[in-house]
């Protein structure tokens, strides 16, 4: 299990002490969510060719229990994406990533409007599959990704400036 969080980048080994939390740097930050936002593209274009009616039942149930329960159903949101595209491997990096992201997303959820605007971002890219919009999907979930990416970097380097990581 050490071994996976290290090849994940999630923990570095350091001899005669054990395994560390790795300290992700902007760079290492800005190249998760570039690869991430070129997957979640390709996951959402495949998807909004591929997804039944059943799976856009589910996708407007998460994105209905999105405000509710935040953290959890945000990623029933994008679970139901990921398993429309039908592609196995494009799923697991997608999957790989989010636990790189994991603690840099749960400081962007913790921001009110940052919430309210999840939440109307999952409910336009909702749309969008629904009518088989290819574009516009495509356009709402790359908007989706950089707000996030700006958000998550402008905290990054709040902290690198006060060298504190906020709790």
């Amino acid at each position: 299990a050490i071994r996976m969080l290290e090849l994940d980048g999630l923990v570095i080994m350091v001899p005669r002490k054990g395994a560390q939390v790795a300290q992700i740097t902007e760079k290492d930050l800005n190249d998760v969510l570039e690869v991430r936002l070129g997957l979640e593209e390709l996951a959402v274009k495949l998807a909004c060719q591929r997804i039944t009616e059943s799976e856009l039942q589910k996708l407007y149930q998460a994105s209905r229990s999105f405000e509710q329960i935040l953290e959890t159903t945000d990623v029933a949101f994008h679970d139901v994406i990921y398993q429309a595209t039908n592609n196995e491997r494009l799923i697991q990096l997608l999957n790989n990533l989010r636990e790189q992201m994991y603690r840099y997303r749960i400081e962007y959820l913790k921001d009110v409007k940052s919430r309210r605007s999840l939440v109307e971002e999952h409910d336009a890219l909702y749309e969008r599959m629904k009518n088989r919009d290819l574009a516009g999907a495509q356009k709402m979930i790359r908007e989706h990704i950089e707000r996030q990416q700006e958000s998550i970097m402008q905290t990054v380097h709040h902290q690198s400036m006060t060298g504190v990581e906020e709790k």
